[in-house]
């Protein structure tokens, strides 16, 4: 299951598919892009002692990360200890987790804005309790970011010259970790950061939110927002309807993330014919079988089905809009501290 794959890939890793959604948009579609930051900081931490042979792993998640440590753990025999809310996990996905041999700690999450501090705290008594525990850190942890350099050379070697990227954000590592080797290669690349509202990766206060698999109410330190060019804020209605679409007209079964990176790489892919616009679609779609690809399920939102959109709301300041949004700010690679400095600050 480790074998050499394709393009230097190991075969439990595959590299994305790179397709062709319009002349100049190009998708790079994974079916469990986690596995790649996964596999390289388990192996970093290997190499350098951090973690060994049956060791023990432990992470806070709320999704695909802790799924590929899951799998990874089974191969290669270690222990795994994932920490999650109680706002997060469905019980077909903690199964699923467990039958991989994952050990599940939940914590209660009232506010429903995925209790990150509760999560990271719990995690802590956790490695108190066993010093030889190895956390990956996925937030902070440069390991995440270096992985991506095999995107980056895969999109490069598959596509040639890109002149834009767009991904969603919650760790930073995916975005920021392709922009970084990219950008050796493209210098005048533009990288576009897909977010949700109430989520304070670029400026927002927590609240709860619908949307999941991307956001956070923690800021990571692998998100550097000097790369950014501008944000784009999709609230849950849009995301789900753009990923239904992306099924229907493509037959890419992806998740609701992938749809909120699609929603605005074909915007900005319509206003750029002469670019090449590159966008990463991080997972596939199976678990959100009963909420995004479930009629019924959607019924009971309030809002749904959104009126179709075919532009974003422009911003002049950082502001949350509710769920039915679509919402654009130009950032301009600033830092969050000095977008504040200047009276982009958000209402308290």
């Amino acid at each position: 299951m480790t074998g050499e794959g394709h393009g230097g890939f190991p075969t439990l890793y595959e590299a994305p598919r790179i397709v062709r959604l319009s002349p100049n948009l190009y998708a790079a579609c994974f079916a469990l892009m986690k596995l790649m930051p996964a596999r390289f900081m388990l192996e970093q931490a290997e190499a350098d002692g951090r973690l060994r042979p049956g060791g023990h792993v432990v992470e806070s998640t709320s999704g695909t990360l802790g799924l590929a440590l899951a799998m990874l753990a089974a191969v290669r025999g270690y222990r795994l200890t994932l920490v999650s809310t109680s706002s997060l996990v469905d019980a077909s996905f903690r199964c699923r987790l467990e039958l991989l041999g994952a050990t599940f700690i939940v914590t209660e999450d009232r506010e429903g804005s995925g209790d990150q501090r509760g999560r990271l705290a719990r995690l802590r008594t956790i490695l108190d309790e066993d010093p030889q525990a190895y956390w990956p850190c996925q937030y902070d942890n440069p390991d995440n970011l270096l992985a991506y350099a095999r995107l980056a050379e895969h999109v490069a070697t598959t596509i040639g010259r890109v002149n834009c990227l767009i991904g969603c954000v919650g760790s930073g590592g995916s975005l920021c970790g392709t922009a970084r080797f990219l950008r050796d290669l493209f210098p005048d690349l533009a990288v576009i950061a897909v977010d949700t509202h109430h989520s304070v990766l670029f400026g927002h206060p927590p609240a709860r939110r619908l949307l999941r698999g991307l956001g956070n109410t923690i800021l990571p330190g692998n998100l550097h927002h000097e790369m950014i060019d501008d944000v784009h804020w999709v609230g849950a209605l849009p995301a789900f309807a753009a990923a239904r679409s992306l099924n229907r007209r493509h037959a890419f079964y992806m998740g609701p993330t992938s749809g909120a990176a699609t929603l605005v790489a074909r915007w900005h892919a319509r206003r750029n014919p002469d670019a090449v616009t590159v966008v990463i679609l991080p997972d596939e779609g199976h678990r959100y079988r009963d909420t995004v690809y479930n009629d019924d399920w959607l019924a009971t939102l309030e809002g749904w089905p959104p009126p179709p959109r075919d532009d974003p709301v422009r911003l002049t300041r950082i502001e949350p809009a509710g769920e039915g949004e679509w919402t654009t700010l130009h950032w301009a690679r600033r830092s969050l501290r000095s977008l504040r400095a200047t009276g982009f600050d958000p209402t308290p």
